[in-house]
């Protein structure tokens, strides 16, 4: 339905147009009555009825076959272009001329190609890319460098113990570095430090020897962090922006055999930025590290599984762990590298600023030679050790402090 106004217009046929009478009388030539004009049309007339009669010859006109010559050259090839060379030489106005209308190709299939034969299989061999290329499955798996364990294959808290760790760390924040201490840097060059257990330990912990502690731990043992003082690294003493300083910070744990369960070593060694929970291990928090016995994996701020390092440790060695700190050239910023030693030789180094996960891994800050950084030793279960600052009497004999 189309919506709109009524046309009220009449349908009747508009008049015509009335004729009007020529008011010109009508004139009539004398002429002889023995006249007669000639034969055919007058002279202005006959060629107009010329041309329809060469229309008409022309029906009878018969073209001869094949294309216009035009419509070949188009049908052999493009165009020609005045920028293409390749188009415009002898060979393509030679190719143009040719006609391909006339052209039929031979009978059969196109020949074989060079190196094939009559049954369409190559003479040459063919490229076996099964032996070149090797099966993958067999290969072993790639390194996880920057990807962490989402749990520890050997021991785990409880998310409940570790979002109690990350309110205790939100409630107390690092400390600032402290002012500068000769009594604190000379006792970390003489190995007089002192360990101290946080309430929650179940266990003993003493000093035998001058920067030699000896202590163990009972079954049922929970998660516990031993603390140190002086600070092994004192920023405001070791600061490697003293031209041609290098400072290294190292101690040892000898994990020993009596008092020790046999199928693993529930000890972890660390540094951590001050203060630190009690109840943590090193290395799960805020301004801290560590490398576990249990499983052997690394911890830097890493609440997680942490990352593959090395082989869990053993009842009867002696592990140690160090960090070195130095001034890199390039950007004029301190560098920090933590390596592990087993029975004296290196077992392992890495590079705190090193690539890492951007979703998972959380800051380093505190660790990075701005603040003071403690020894950290954490135990759980049921463990013996004795904890070694003494330079004298550790196995490393790679000391640069």
């Amino acid at each position: 339905m189309c919506f709109g106004s009524k046309d009220k217009s009449d349908d009747a046929p508009a008049p015509k147009p009335a004729q009007q009478q020529s008011s010109s009388s009508k004139v009539t030539a004398s002429m002889p009555q023995q006249y007669a004009p000639p034969s055919g049309p007058p002279p202005s007339h006959a060629s107009y009825q010329q041309q329809p009669q060469a229309q008409s010859s022309s029906s009878g006109y018969a073209p001869p076959p094949g294309p216009p010559p035009t419509h070949q050259a188009q049908q052999a090839g493009p165009l020609p272009s005045k920028n293409n060379p390749f188009l415009n030489g002898p060979s393509a106005s030679s190719s143009q001329q040719q006609t391909t209308g006339d052209f039929a190709p031979p009978p059969g299939p196109p020949p074989p190609s060079q190196g094939q034969a009559e049954g369409g299989e190559s003479k040459d061999k063919q490229h076996d890319w099964q032996t070149a290329v090797p099966d993958t499955s067999l290969l072993p798996p790639p390194p996880n460098f920057f990807g962490g364990y989402d749990r520890s294959p050997a021991n785990n808290a409880t998310e409940e113990e570790c979002e109690a760790g990350e309110r205790w760390c939100r409630q107390y924040p690092p400390y600032p570095g402290m002012p500068y201490s000769e009594a604190a840097a000379s006792a970390v060059l003489a190995g007089n430090v002192a360990v101290y257990a946080p309430p929650s330990f179940r266990g003993s912990i003493s000093q035998i020897a001058t920067g030699v502690w000896r202590g163990s731990s009972d079954v049922g043992n929970p998660d516990t962090c031993l603390a140190t003082y002086p600070p092994l690294y004192h920023a405001a003493a070791h600061t490697p922006r003293v031209p041609g300083r290098r400072y290294t910070a190292y101690y040892e744990v000898r994990i020993l055999k009596d008092g020790s369960r046999s199928s693993e070593v529930g000890l972890a060694l660390g540094y951590v930025a001050p203060p630190y929970p009690g109840f943590r291990l090193p290395g799960w928090h805020r301004g801290s590290l560590g490398v576990h016995g249990d499983d052997g994996h690394k911890y830097v701020n890493d609440r997680w599984g942490g990352k593959s390092f090395a082989r869990p440790f053993r009842r009867g060695e002696t592990v140690g762990l160090g960090m070195d700190f130095f001034l890199t050239p390039a950007n004029d910023a301190i560098g920090v590298e933590i390596f592990l030693t087993r029975d004296g030789r290196e077992a392992g180094r890495w590079d705190l600023h090193e690539e890492t996960d951007r979703v998972q891994d959380l800051p380093v800050t505190g660790l990075e030679g701005y603040n003071d950084v403690c020894a950290a030793v954490g135990v759980f279960d049921k463990v013996a050790f004795e904890v070694v600052f003494a330079p004298e009497q550790w196995a490393w004999k790679g000391h640069q402090g």
